[in-house]
Parts: structure tokens; sequence; C-alpha cells
């Protein structure tokens, strides 16, 4: 039986059909949780309507290409869901090599659309914490603006990490898009939120994604991602990708486009300091 009130060891052993050995901590989230024979598994919780039911669409999307390896998931509900833990080790040039190659394969497994949701997954999902409503378009220079930028430049200023004057930029940005945007692609099957955080480098060699919120978009949206936040080895990241899939012409001068998506996203959750990195970018973008 399901309560409001059940902890992260009651969940993993409803939805895992297995009694639980321990739990280390039943705080936070997610929560590392041991089976009756001593396998450790993750239980996250999340509240959001459809929050769960979006992440689990998107693990199985990705794992559907046969390309990047996520964490397998062993059941789920509404409101929790319970995955393998994953062993991390260092992270290590060969494996960035082989994740490079393996991302570009992902990407190229495709999408619909620009903007479409994982199936089974529901059309608002969320990037983080942030609302992500995965609409459909045809064209990504239109789509990214409208479905991508603007929405998150309105909640910067409706939270007040925008000024209301500042909005003028973007809207400029986005009415530039089409001849910023580089050669047309089709839509990619995107990871969604690859910062280095959701990239895990497993005991074993090779790393697992977690955390998505994937849906169609352009390839490029990735790699701009890993770029803003960090990722070790970077440099190996690429050179596998680029190996397994070329990148268009000005991909490196694109970037900043590509990147004022999380940033505006992070401007609604955290603050004026990303709002003021988004205004740099889109600035820089409009000066070339």
């Amino acid at each position: 039986m399901v309560t409001r009130d059940e902890d992260p060891g009651q969940a993993a052993s409803r939805l895992t059909g297995r009694p639980v050995g321990a739990a280390r901590g039943l705080s936070g989230s997610p929560v590392e949780v041991l089976l009756d024979d001593g396998t450790p598994v993750m239980v996250k919780r999340a509240d959001a309507p459809g929050a769960v039911r979006a992440e689990v669409a998107g693990l199985r999307w990705l794992a559907a290409a046969g390309a990047v390896r996520v964490p397998e998931v062993l059941g789920h509900d509404e409101r929790w869901m319970v995955t393998e833990r994953v062993a991390t080790g260092e992270p290590d040039a060969k494996a960035a090599l082989r994740f490079g190659q393996a991302l570009a394969a992902l990407h190229a497994s495709g999408a619909p659309r620009f903007g479409s949701a994982p199936p089974g997954g529901p059309k608002d999902a969320y990037i983080g914490l942030a609302p992500m409503r995965n609409t459909e378009g045809a064209e990504w220079s239109g789509w990214y603006a409208e479905h991508r930028v603007l929405p998150y430049v309105r909640g910067a200023v409706g939270r007040g990490t925008l000024r209301p004057g500042e909005a003028a930029v973007f809207e400029r940005l986005c009415a530039r898009l089409p001849e910023l945007a580089g050669p047309a692609e089709p839509p990619a099957r995107l990871h969604g939120d690859l910062w280095n955080g959701n990239v895990l480098w497993g005991a074993d060699g090779e790393v697992r994604l977690i955390d998505p919120a994937a849906h169609g978009g352009h390839r490029e949206t990735d790699l701009a991602m890993l770029q803003l936040f960090g990722c070790p080895h970077l440099d190996r990241v690429l050179a596998g990708y680029r190996e397994s899939a070329p990148l268009a012409d000005g991909w490196r001068e694109r970037v900043g486009v590509h990147q004022l998506f999380p940033l505006l996203v992070h401007a609604v959750l955290f603050g004026r300091g990303y709002a003021e990195q988004a205004l740099s970018v889109a600035r820089g973008a409009l000066a070339v």
C-alpha cells in the first residue's frame, strides 16, 4: 500500500518486490538503499506532477538507442523511482573518448521532431527543478526561440532576476537565430541536461548518464552544456564525438547560442549571476 509518508526503504521494497536490508540515510534524494542480498539501489523521490514519469521515459529512450549507458530502472510509480546504483571511479581519457563516440551515436538515433518528448513521457516535463514543455516544431531556430529561450526569459523577468528592459536583448537574438543557427540538421535525441554532474564515470571504465531532460533537439546543445559547466577530459569527449560524427563548420562560434537555454534555466532557478552570464553570451552572439 502506498502512503504519503513512505520512506525510501519502504518505496524500494514495494517497487522491487524485495525486502530491504538497510538504508544509508533516509533524508534527501536520491538515497542509497541496500536490498536484502546486499545489492545497492538508488531511490529518488519527486513530488512534481509527471516528473518521475518524464525521467523514466527519458532514461528508457536514451537506453533504446543502444549507444550511451544509463542506470537500469528497477521500479517506479508517480512519486518514486528505483534504479541500479552505479559504482563510480576516476574519470579516464579512454572512457572519455568512448563516451564521445557513444554520444554521437545517441544523437544520430534521432527524434521525430524538435521538442518531441520520449515515448510515454509527458509533454510537461522538467529540466532540474524547472518546468520544461515539450512542444514540437519542424524548424530548429524558431522552436528554440519559442520553447527554449523566451519562456525562461519571461520566467527570469517574473522572478526579478532579469530586468524587463534586458529581455529585449534576447528578443533581438531570437530574431537573428535563423542566420546564427548554422546549417539545418535533423532532430537529435538529446539527454537535454548534460552537465558534468549528470555524467557518472563508472568504476568499470564506462560512462553512464543520469537525470535526463530528454527531448528532440539540436545535437550542439548537449555539447554546449558539457562545455558550460566543465567536464573531465572534455577534449577527448569532443575528439571521440567528432571522429564519429563531424560537426558543421562554425560550431565553436555557436556554443554560446546553445548555452543560452541552460543559462536562462539557471537564472530562473538560482538568480542574477546566471542572468548576467546569459546577457553576456547573448550580447556576444549579437556582435558577431
